[in-house]
């Protein structure tokens, strides 16, 4: 089914549900490019990988909706310092190996990108699926052309983890939360379940009003329950 889009009625839906009244000129155009590139080539896909696409790069990027190295530094040097030092504090429990530290030959694989792009081997992956050489030049994941190709296709194929958008979003199922599979695994599921939800609403003019009202109830419960397990710090 084609996705006819109204991105008058669109921008103002996700202005107002996930960028609080306000979105900068950046973020605008980091989403027009993914719009851009979705209509271009995959127009007659399903709408709602769009909207789980589009949820993926605002909880990457930071909300920025911009490619950015991990940890928003403007360096690998302090991004490397950031990560080590949330390592050693035990922040990031989920790393078994601290994948930003340089290699023999000096580079850091860490995130990049709208997707946050992580380890050589997948470089090398999308290498191929950009036609840029990212291992040599491994910062050219954060150029828009790329960010975007890489995000995209790397979610359709299942690049990352093997898991792709239409395993988890298909004719016979619609699991917003499992979808975070194609990524991170679990990491956050609910929240860019969320996301998600609003994001396809916001395609969807005729059903949105509705759609947002049970998402906003909806992401109420998920919030209590995130924070009724979260650790007290004192």
């Amino acid at each position: 089914m084609v996705v006819h889009m109204d991105r008058s009625f669109f921008f103002d839906a996700v202005r107002q549900e996930l960028f609080k009244g306000e979105m900068t000129h950046p973020q605008v155009v980091g989403i027009t490019a993914i719009l851009d590139a979705w209509e271009k080539r995959f127009a007659h896909a399903d709408r709602r990988w769009l909207a789980y696409i589009l949820a993926t790069a605002y909880h990457e990027t930071a909300y920025t909706m911009q490619p950015v190295r991990e940890t928003l530094a403007q360096s690998d040097a302090r991004a490397v310092e950031i990560l080590e030092t949330a390592f050693a504090a035990g922040r990031l429990s989920w790393v078994k190996t601290p994948y930003w530290r340089p290699d023999e030959d000096g580079c850091s694989w860490l995130g990049r990108g709208l997707v946050q792009l992580t380890h050589k081997r997948n470089y090398e992956a999308m290498s191929v699926l950009t036609g840029i050489d990212l291992v040599a030049e491994p910062d050219r994941a954060m150029e828009m052309d790329a960010a975007v190709t890489i995000l995209i296709e790397g979610m359709l194929q299942g690049s990352f983890t093997g898991h792709k958008l239409a395993d988890h979003l298909n004719e016979t199922n619609e699991d917003w939360v499992n979808a975070r599979r194609i990524v991170n695994g679990t990491d956050r599921a609910e929240k860019l379940a969320a996301y998600a939800m609003v994001f396809d609403a916001a395609l969807r003019p005729a059903a949105a009003h509705g759609m947002l009202v049970r998402l906003k109830l909806w992401g109420l419960r998920v919030i209590a329950r995130l924070t009724a397990r979260a650790p007290r710090i004192r």
